[in-house]
Formats: structure tokens, sequence, C-alpha cells
């Protein structure tokens, strides 16, 4: 027994030896983050492989940020993001990255492909996101991803936007949280997530009204997300259901001489829209073997929107030569007699009648529908003694849409709502059926060469058909077919952990939409989103992206950690597709044209840190030069320095709406263990107006806007948050279009049928608070 101990006590005297070397390791072995390199959330890579600057955000970064929406946390915290309040409701927000869109608005060009879990969110119509149905309490992760990948597919112009949702899995356990404050705005969320090992489920649901900042701007939100989920030894499967019923109100731009009657006035209403979606999806994967991953997702969407716009009028009522009375209804724009196209809601042709003048109302109803799938197989298999990740799959994507538009004349209430004469124009009604089908087969690979460089190469070869049918006439028939093979090559290259270089090529596309290929004639333009009149052939955009940076961590700083990076970068857009406006009350007459070569090139840079475990800080700078490569005719007749209606777009002209320089700080400080307090600041520098791409005309002024929010927690169940927004209460504008006031500001004693600057103004300060119990 002695010896025993005598050869035993040595061992007990190594143990608190073993017991550092163990916590070495632990601190030494950092958590890798993976990232999906395709839509489907299988077979990610380390995000250090990826030779682009990806953003990532966390379903904790979000309820951190007391963010209202994704869209509302990329603005906020996120580089080369900015929102432009065209339509000015929170719910549709017109985001733009490095100079491309994602936007719920008709007419605008979308460069960014949006997936959640694996699945195309652009409308199969026109390609637009429509925030409002991305339910941010079910968001466990996204993805932020520049340049032209082509393994994103079509409308991957500037980057792509992948959204993953929780599960019982990733996110066990029951919510409830309530805010309320401004504007009467107040919303509801309920949450909850459970699982055994082998069954799991996640619900969320959410209940959000305001009464708004802005006059007649009323919004209500109904989400509701489900996942009933199963895991196997080595599968998987994820059974997803989700449901929106939304009507929001966004009234738009205002004229600028308005804002002397106050920010919170309207132009004219209503401006309604109504979502109605329902999205059902089954995903899972497997492991065949120890290398080989075997995922897919299937899916059926159905989105029903509905729209209901009061608007200016361009008809008048004009004399009767004969009389001298007003006796006939004429378009003001060329005088033309209205004495034809004209009937009622039962659609019986009517005569003239000069009594329904001063407004219209816009109304259209979009069902949209759409199924698909994707199949990939993720591979991680040693090449020559070095490890290789490589995934190829393929995807398809039907959709079809039942376009419904018609525009009613009408007259201006007292406050510039429009009250409907029954009177319907038949240039304007539009009974159009559409089919879009993508197809898709997609390889991307990442190859070690050496312990320190990683090459990857992808491509993907796109083939989509698209059908048009006209049922009140045959103006907007038509059928076309595009195809492409996208490519793309990059490599990182380690130092060390302080500093790593990457670059990379890449090349993306977009075909024309069915909306656009209904709007592309200039003899015959149309009103957004309304009269389609034609369907001439409009080219694909290609989208060549050439990117290079680098980026590192510093550790053990203060102590703590700091992440940064550099980046540049240069998109060239071939046949680049816009809309041109010609006229007509406010802005939305035109048609869509290509336009040569379009340009985005620039720098961002990055600085975020984390010290002592309780100061978190991020820094965001972008440069944008957005310009238009190849001259061009514009039609611009709102713009006071036009020339016939138009103005002459030269090389080097910048693109309006894209501010070229942009600043985000963002801090939050643990003052105590239990309390958080911090604040964020967004800056961005002028912009061109729409409508002025010739440069012609001022700038919308730049700005600085400073957010305030905290939190305390009272025990790991119960928290007590707030917000203050806008907490200066800066007076500003983030979007701007040159418009037509028409004779609508008659009623309030400013000069009608005048060349006017519409602005999108930023909303006043507001503060919210609410309460959150987590069990």
């Amino acid at each position: 027994m002695k010896k025993v101990a005598l050869g035993v006590l040595p061992l007990f005297s190594m143990l608190p030896l073993a017991e550092a070397i163990a916590a070495e390791v632990a601190t030494n072995l950092e958590e890798v983050e993976v990232v999906a390199v395709t839509p489907l959330q299988f077979g990610g890579v380390d995000i250090n492989k990826i030779p682009a600057n990806v953003q990532t955000v966390s379903a904790e970064k979000l309820q951190e940020a007391q963010a209202l929406s994704l869209a509302d946390y990329m603005n906020r915290y996120l580089g080369s993001v900015n929102i432009n309040d065209a339509q000015n409701n929170p719910l549709q927000p017109d985001v733009q990255y490095r100079g491309f869109s994602a936007s719920p608005l008709m007419g605008l060009p979308q460069g960014l492909a949006t997936y959640v879990n694996g699945i195309r969110f652009n409308e199969p119509f026109g390609d637009m996101i429509n925030w409002d149905l991305i339910p941010s309490g079910a968001i466990d992760n996204m993805s932020l991803q520049p340049a032209s990948n082509p393994a994103f597919g079509l409308n991957a112009l500037g980057g792509s936007i992948n959204i993953n949702t929780k599960t019982g899995f990733s996110a066990p356990g029951h919510s409830f949280e309530a805010q309320g404050g401004s504007w009467d705005r107040h919303s509801e969320e309920v949450t909850s997530g459970w699982n055994n090992g082998t069954w799991g489920y996640f619900l969320d649901a959410k209940y959000f009204n305001e009464k708004g900042w802005r006059a007649h701007s009323p919004s209500e939100a109904k989400q509701g997300f489900g996942t009933l989920s199963w895991r196997g030894v080595k599968s998987g499967l994820d059974l997803s259901i989700a449901g929106s019923d939304n009507t929001l109100r966004g009234n738009g731009a205002l004229p600028q001489e308005m804002l002397a009657f106050g920010r919170d006035q309207v132009f004219t209403h209503p401006d309604i829209t109504r979502n109605r979606m329902m999205l059902v999806s089954l995903a899972g994967d497997t492991w065949l073997n120890n290398q080989n991953q075997l995922s897919g997702t299937m899916y059926y969407r159905r989105n029903k929107i509905g729209t209901y716009n009061g608007d200016g009028s361009e008809f008048g009522a004009c004399l009767d030569e004969g009389s001298g009375e007003n006796a006939f209804l004429c378009q003001e724009t060329d005088g033309e007699l209205a004495d034809e196209g004209l009937f009622d809601l039962a659609g019986n042709n009517i005569a003239n009648d000069p009594s329904a003048v001063g407004g219209t109302i816009n109304t259209s109803s979009t069902l949209q529908q759409s199924f698909g799938f994707a199949l990939q197989n993720a591979f991680d298999h040693k090449i020559f003694g070095r490890n290789n990740h490589l995934v190829g799959g393929a995807s398809f994507d039907y959709g079809n849409a039942r376009y419904h538009a018609d525009t009613q004349l009408g007259s201006l209430t007292a406050d510039r709502g429009v009250s409907g004469a029954g009177v319907l124009l038949q240039d304007a009604h539009v009974r159009l059926t559409t089919e879009t089908d993508h197809y898709g087969v997609f390889l991307t690979d990442t190859y070690s060469l050496t312990d320190k460089l990683d090459l990857t190469i992808s491509g993907r070869y796109n083939q989509s058909h698209i059908k048009l049918r006209d049922h009140y006439g045959n103006d907007l028939n038509g059928s076309h077919a595009f195809d492409r093979f996208n490519p793309a090559a990059g490599l990182t290259y380690a130092f060390m952990p302080e500093l790593t270089f990457y670059g990379n090529y890449s090349e993306s596309s977009r075909v024309p939409t069915p909306m656009e290929l209904s709007c592309a004639n200039p003899d015959d333009p149309c009103r957004l989103p309304n009269a389609f009149v034609s369907d001439p052939p409009l080219k694909q955009v290609v989208a060549n992206t050439f990117e290079t940076g680098v980026r590192g961590r510093f550790k053990n700083l203060l102590p703590g950690y700091m992440d940064w990076n550099l980046a540049l970068f240069r998109t060239i857009n071939n046949n680049d597709i816009i809309f041109k406006s010609t006229g007509g009350v406010g802005s939305n007459v035109g048609y869509f044209d290509n336009v040569g070569s379009t340009l985005r090139q620039g720098v961002e840079a990055g600085l975020s840190g984390n010290f002592y475990e309780r100061w978190r800080w991020s820094s965001h700078y972008t440069y944008i030069d957005a310009s238009f490569e190849t001259p061009f005719l514009g039609s611009s007749p709102n713009n006071p320095m036009n020339d016939g209606g138009n103005i002459q777009v030269n090389g080097g002209d910048k693109i309006p709406g894209i501010p070229a320089h942009q600043f985000k700080f963002s801090t939050d400080f643990d003052i105590v263990s239990a309390w958080t307090l911090g604040m964020d600041m967004n800056y961005n520098s002028s912009q061109y107006l729409r409508g002025d791409e010739a440069n012609l005309t001022a700038k919308l002024p730049g700005f600085v806007v400073f957010n305030l929010r905290s939190e305390y927690r009272f025990s790991k169940n119960v928290a007590l948050f707030g917000k203050v927004t806008n907490l200066f209460d800066r007076q500003y504008a983030n979007f701007g279009t040159w418009g037509n006031t028409g004779d609508v500001l008659d009623g309030v004693g400013l000069p009608g049928d005048q060349q006017s600057r519409f602005v999108g103004v930023g909303a006043p300060r507001a503060a919210w608070i609410g309460i959150r119990l987590t069990m």
C-alpha cells in the first residue's frame, strides 16, 4: 500500500498543472463561425476562408439592438447598408447595400438576392422584397454576403441575404415580449421552443399596430411562424409554416413646399398595401457517410398583394367650344379629350363626366403563387492530402402571377384624400397573368492549397422562361427566354491571425421581370404600378465584380479583442435597366429601358471590439462611387433643368439615391452586470434626387441620426428595456425625387402644377418601453 501511495501522490501533485493546461487549450480553441456558401443552410465553410467581407447577424444581436425589423438592424449596424424612406412606412423600407436595392417598391431594380431557409424570397412578378413578411423574432441568424456570388442565383448583383429561422433545437425556451410608446405603436410577441432530443417545435406569433407619426398612416401587421423538427443520428427534417396578414399605410414622399405645414403632412392619401402570405416548406439533410452531406428543401408560397393608392389627376374639365361650359374631360398634359376609353364600375362604356377631376384612385391586386425545390451535396474530402470542401446542386423555382389593375377618376377631399367618381380609365385597365420558370445548376469548391492559403471557385448556370398573357387585348402577350453561366474565383491567405488577405472576381445576372417587360415601350409609357401597356424585349443585366481586402483580429487588448477589415470593390452592371419617368402628377409614369453600363465602386472599412467583457463597440465607413458609364438621353419632364422633357446623361454622372459617404458607430456598455446602456449613430452624405440622373440640380442634404437604448435584467427571467430613436430630433430626408404637384396643392394655398422636390422625410424623436419574460 505504501508503494501504491508513493506512486499515486506524484500524479495528484500534477493535477494543478493538468488543469492549467486544459484551461489554456480551451482558451485557444476558438469557436469557428460557419457560413453557408449557397442558399441552403447546410454545407457551410469557415467564414475566414470566404474571399469576401461577410457580415452576420444572430438572434441575440437582434434582441439586444431592439431593432424593429431585420432591415432596421441592417441599416443601423451593418456596413455599406442604408435605407431610403420612399414609401415612408417602418415595415416597407427601401434597403440598399453598396448601391444595390432590396425593396418592396415595384419598379426599382432589385440587385440583392434574398433567401429564407433556402427559399427564394424575391417575388415572382417584380423581384421585390417585402420585409414585413419576414418575422424578426423567428430569425436564428442571417448573413449578408457581398459581390456577385453566382451560387446565390438571380439578382445577386451586389450581394445576397441568407436568412435561417429558429427551431426547437436552436432556440429552446419560452418568452413573451410587449412594448409600446410613441405614435400609439405597440407590439406583442410570443415565442415557444422545445425538444426532447428527437422531436422539437418552435412557434412565434407577433402583433404590431401603430397610428403612425404622419397623418393618415396607421398600420397593422400580424405574423405567425412555426416549425416541427425531427433529429436522428445522421439526419434531420424541418417542416415550417409561416403566415402574414399585414395592412400597411405609407403615404410616400412630400413636396418640399409642404414642409412649412409640418413634416407629418401627406401629399395625397390613402396609400394602402395589404400583404397576405402563406408559406409551407420542408427542409432536411442526411449524412451519407462521414464526408458526404445531402440536403434539400421544397416549398409552396402564396402571396396576395393588394394596393389602394389615392393620387392627383392629370385630367381636368375642358370647355365645350359650342356652349362655353365645362363639358369634357381632357388630359391636361396633352389636351386630348377623354371622350373614349371611360367606363363605369360595372364595365359599361360611359360618356364624359367633367366632375371626375382632381384625383385618381389606383388599385391593384397581385396574386402570386410559387413553388420549387433545391437539392445539393456537400463533400468534405482531401485532395493530395489537403482539405477540400465541394458543394454542388440544382434548383428550380416556378412562379405565376395574376395581376389586375385599374385607375378610377375622382375628386380631392379637403384633406387631399380621394373620393372615387366611379369612372374608370380604359388605358389603365390591366388583366395580366405571367409564368416564370427559373432553373439553376451550381457548384462551389474551397480547397486548402496550404495551411494558410485557400482557393475558392464557383459557378452557376441559370435558365429562365417568362410568359405573359394579356386578358384584355394582346399588347402584353409575350414569351421570353434567358440563360447564362456565371463564374467566380477567389482566394484567402492568412499571414497571421491579425492579418488575412482576400480577393475575388465574380459574375451574376438578373433577368427582366414580367413587370418590367410589361412597361418597356418609350412610345407608350405606363403608370406604376397600374397601366402596363406593351411587351418589348429587354436584355438581362450582368454584373462583373472585383473585390480585394484585408482583415484580422487583434487579441489580448485591454483585455479583449478587436476585429478589423478594409476592402476595395468594383462592380460594373452591363445592360442595366432603369425606370425613365415621362412626367405626370407625382413621378411614377414612364417606362423601363436598358441604359448600357453602370458602375458601383468604393472602399469600406470596419472596426469592432469587446473589451473587459462589458464594453462592445463597432464602427463602419463606406465610400461608394456610383455612376452611369454609358451616355444616354434620359426622360425627366419634372426636372426643372430638362430640355424638351429630356436630360442628357453623360458618362460619370452619379446614380441618384446613393449617398457617397456612410459612417456608423454603435456601442453597448454594461454599467453593472444587470444594466446595459447603448447608443448608435448613423451618418449619410448628400445624394442626387431620382429624376436627376444628369446631376443638374442640388443634392438632398446629408444627415446624422443618434439612437439610444437600454435594458435592465431583474433576473434571468424578467427584463425591462427601452429605446429612443432620433435622440436629438433631427429633421432630415433620406429620399428625394422630382415630381409634379398637379392641382393637389390648390387647397393649401400653394401654387399648383409645379415641378417640385418630393422628399422622404425622416421620423422625429420617439421613445418606447417594453418588458420581456422568459423561461
